[in-house]
């Protein structure tokens, strides 16, 4: 073998080791980034979990979903099919059970979701929701730790982004997602938001809960897309609030 065909063969040998560190070198990484997002999620391979659906607020009568509600629960629905996991769809007020055998993501304020209104009672005792129907400054107000989020709709718009353990801790915890916002663009503007920050997410809280407040700038323009972070209400929303 002539020096050539000798520096041929350790070419291609070369490439070919290179090619097959890099694909493991990437295949680790995406593991590694999926099961991060599998636990934080609850949604391990072949998981069950539960997506509540909530009924439009302004339906009279019969079941009517609000358009960017049914967005949000097809995002939803794509994030846990990528964790490989498996969906049951339920109505608000057609599930009877607790928290904690498997994930949950509730979608809807307590005035359309009667599951969403159970869960701030239990699981954020430290929030309150003006569900008042009648006209003033303080209809679908979300008040926590004495802080008022208004709704001026079209304008500003808030909404509730809760990850919730209840006690559990460790890759079994099976959490509950919570987006209750003032309006369906809100929820899916949470839902979006969760979407695409998940991994900053799992940097700062891992495993824990959280309550965060987002705020929805001007979403008659710009719909679910403008969203700060207005609050992390973790604490405050964790703690029952004093009474009057």
């Amino acid at each position: 073998m002539n020096d050539d065909v000798r520096n041929i063969v350790l070419g291609v040998i070369a490439t070919g080791v290179a090619t097959a560190i890099g694909w493991f070198a990437r295949t680790y990484v995406w593991r590694r980034r999926l099961r991060r997002r599998q636990r934080f999620f609850g949604l391990p391979d072949n998981a069950d979990c539960l997506l509540v659906v909530n009924q439009s607020a302004g339906s009279a009568g019969g079941w009517t979903v609000a358009r960017r509600d049914v967005f949000a629960l097809l995002e939803l629905y794509a994030l846990i099919k990528d964790c490989g996991a498996n969906v049951q769809i339920v109505a608000h007020d057609g599930i009877q059970q607790g928290f904690g055998e498997r994930t949950e993501f509730c979608v809807g304020g307590p005035v359309s979701n009667q599951r969403m209104a159970a869960h701030l009672r239990s699981l954020l005792p430290g929030v309150e929701v003006n569900t008042d129907s009648a006209p003033g400054p303080d209809r679908g107000a979300i008040r926590v730790g004495g802080e008022w989020y208004r709704w001026e709709r079209g304008a500003t718009e808030h909404v509730l982004l809760a990850r919730l353990t209840a006690g559990q801790a460790g890759p079994d915890a099976r959490p509950v997602f919570l987006a209750s916002g003032q309006h369906s663009n809100t929820n899916h503007a949470a839902v979006r938001y969760l979407a695409r920050n998940h991994g900053k997410l799992i940097r700062k809280y891992g495993d824990a809960s959280f309550c965060l407040v987002l705020k929805v700038i001007n979403p008659d323009a710009y719909g679910p897309d403008v969203v700060e972070l207005t609050a992390d209400v973790t604490r405050a929303a964790l703690t029952p609030a004093p009474r009057s």
